[in-house]
């Protein structure tokens, strides 16, 4: 049998060392830990933000922001290792994967709003947007009332399809607004002629043009239909893993490091195209990351 003293000091040592390592918890955190992986759910076209090469590697502007948040989380639960895994996801399941907890990071081009918030949780916008209109280079139609008459496709799942809707009851315009399942097939439609235009996001639609062989065949038209602050989705039941989603996103957007970033997808050329979106960052997303919050309007 050990003296007293000995196990004393044994048990001091024990809580000494509980009190100096950092203690997480929560279901995510657990999750995490328990499997050594962050499972990152990632788009297949909406680029720049989240789309796959030609070699069906995930990549993009919210891919690499969310590699660096593994990083991150990799130092700060201080595991022996901790990789990222990809899902697939699409515009109608994206939510639903992240709420399930099939995915601990949705790394796309998400809006956040309060209908959404009901389900999941965001962190800081990476990139505040607003939905307007594909045409083709040829196209009359300059605003949403120019889709009188018209047939206007939008991908399934997103804002801007809703806002659509609802605009075109109150206005009574008569468009036939159509789904799409993804983005992809959105701007096929336009191209082919089964759609007069394609109302998202205008950073995506700048995107999507850019990688058609054909850019020069579309136009982007038309005011703001909405204001879209995107940001990185995750699962609303555990506080802990959203403060350290947090703290590493306004770091990365303090240290300019999220700038870096950001010049990489949208003022450098992007394979397979190998052609430059050149879109600096607007004035929305600048005045946002002079205070970065995940607190949002809407």
């Amino acid at each position: 049998m050990r003296p007293l003293n000995t196990i004393a000091r044994c048990g001091l040592a024990t809580l000494a060392c509980a009190w100096l390592m950092p203690s997480w918890a929560g279901p995510v955190l657990d999750r995490i830990q328990a499997s050594g992986a962050v499972v990152i759910a990632h788009r297949e076209s909406s680029v720049p933000f989240s789309f796959v090469d030609a070699n069906s590697k995930p990549v993009g502007y919210a891919v690499d922001l969310c590699l660096k948040l593994v990083e991150a989380l990799h130092k700060e639960l201080a595991l022996p290792k901790l990789e990222p895994r990809f899902l697939m996801v699409t515009p109608a399941n994206r939510i639903a994967m992240v709420e399930q907890g099939k995915a601990d990071l949705e790394c796309g081009s998400t809006t956040n709003n309060a209908e959404r918030r009901e389900k999941v949780a965001f962190t800081v916008p990476h990139y505040i947007a607003g939905a307007r209109y594909l045409v083709k280079a040829n196209s009359p139609i300059q605003e949403i009332r120019d889709f009188q008459g018209r047939t206007l496709v939008s991908t399934e799942g997103t804002t801007p399809l809703k806002t659509a809707i609802r605009v075109n009851a109150e206005h009574n315009l008569g468009m036939r607004i159509v789904k799409a399942p993804d983005h992809a097939r959105a701007i096929d439609m336009v191209a082919s002629g089964e759609a007069d235009g394609f109302v998202m996001d205008d950073v995506l639609l700048y995107g999507l043009a850019a990688g058609r062989p054909d850019p020069n065949q579309f136009k982007v038209v038309g005011k703001f239909l909405t204001i879209e602050p995107l940001a990185i989705m995750l699962p609303r039941n555990d506080p802990e893993f959203k403060k350290l989603v947090d703290e590493e996103m306004k770091r990365l957007i303090r240290s300019r490091e999220a700038h870096t970033v950001y010049e990489t997808w949208f003022l450098k050329p992007i394979a397979p195209s190998n052609r430059s979106l050149n879109l600096p960052m607007n004035y929305l997303l600048k005045d946002f990351w002079k205070y970065p919050t995940d607190q949002v309007p809407g």
